[in-house]
């Protein structure tokens, strides 16, 4: 890292691949005073010093760009905080950042909408991911689970395989029992309009789940298809994504989502309740629906190297228990 510390050096690393990047790049001017900007195109350069440094700290180069000062590193949205304190007032670019970067609480609006724009423009290029962190190579729930990962039981290990930005699909079927009671039977029309968890109340329904990873994202893809006596085949989609450590949430139909942090104690995965939220122009916004729809918790245990027993349960602070299911699941044998 020697070559990287000479004094007032800046280095500026950003995907080349992405014209949105690439164009802050070659438009960003930062004061004299502070120092010499210095480019790097991240697709170049993996092998570059200030590469594996950015790696060894674990700053993912497709959630964000960074900037290096000689001291400290700055990614994603305090990348783009730095240039707006520190780039010159000249050129469009530097003028728009500033805009759009000048606080801390306008940043937190802007990013994510910044950052959704270059992924868009990724896919549409069929551009590949930098992954300067490898991560196709591990599960996605190995970083949720982090140092207790390596004490789940093998049929565990089996359900969470999937990879983020791949194309893996695992596939587990079993029977539940389902219960709906209080106002989510109210709600039943609501429920099975929006593609919800159903709203019903029946023993041992067969029901296949499907969990996918996509190319493009990290999240983990649930498609249920519970087999109803007298209904036709019912679908339950949900996307679960990574906020920080074990905290994840579960987003459903119209952006809807549930918060839990999800933890491996006494020999179960647990999933615990944090709230309800909506998912808004990359923003995930707290909505009070507890006390309306109830606190969610969850549990899975190992039953034998290829099956596992899970409950799932809503209780609202009035009414007790009012949603439920609970059974036990096999993996496939191609899973």
């Amino acid at each position: 890292m020697n070559q990287l510390n000479q004094e007032r050096d800046v280095w500026f690393v950003y995907d080349g691949d992405c014209p949105l990047c690439k164009n802050a790049a070659l438009a960003l001017r930062i004061k004299k005073e502070y120092g010499v900007l210095n480019l790097l195109n991240a697709r170049e350069s993996l092998e570059h010093p200030l590469i594996q440094e950015i790696n060894k700290r674990a700053f993912d180069l497709d959630e964000g760009m960074i900037i290096y000062d000689g001291s400290h590193y700055y990614h994603g949205k305090e990348a783009l905080r730095f240039m707006s304190r520190f780039g010159e007032h000249k050129g469009l670019f530097n003028l728009f950042n500033k805009s759009l970067f000048w606080s801390d609480n306008l940043s937190r609006l802007s990013y994510p909408w910044m950052r959704g724009v270059r992924n868009l423009l990724i896919r549409k290029n069929k551009t590949p991911r930098i992954d300067n962190l490898n991560l196709k190579s591990e599960p996605i729930f190995k970083g949720i689970f982090g140092n207790s990962w390596n004490e789940l039981p093998p049929v565990m290990h089996k359900h969470y395989l999937n990879r983020p930005y791949s194309d893996d699909v695992n596939t587990v079927e079993g029977t539940l029992d389902v219960m709906c009671a209080g106002p989510l039977k109210l709600l039943s029309p609501l429920f099975w309009l929006l593609g919800g968890i159903p709203p019903q109340n029946e023993s041992n329904v067969p029901v296949i789940v499907m969990f996918e990873s996509s190319k493009d994202t990290k999240e983990f893809i649930f498609k249920r298809i519970f087999n109803f006596k007298n209904r036709k085949p019912y679908q339950f989609k949900s996307r679960m994504i990574q906020v920080v450590d074990n905290e994840v949430i579960e987003i459903m139909r119209f952006g809807v989502g549930w918060r839990m942090t999800v933890h491996w104690e006494d020999g179960y995965i647990k999933l615990k309740h944090k709230g309800y939220v909506l998912r808004l122009l990359g923003h995930f916004i707290p909505i009070p629906l507890t006390m309306l729809l109830g606190e969610g918790n969850a549990w899975e245990k190992a039953v034998d190297e290829r099956s596992f027993d899970m409950q799932v349960e809503i209780t609202h602070p009035w009414w007790g228990k009012i949603y439920g299911y609970k059974g036990r699941f096999w993996m496939r044998e191609n899973s």
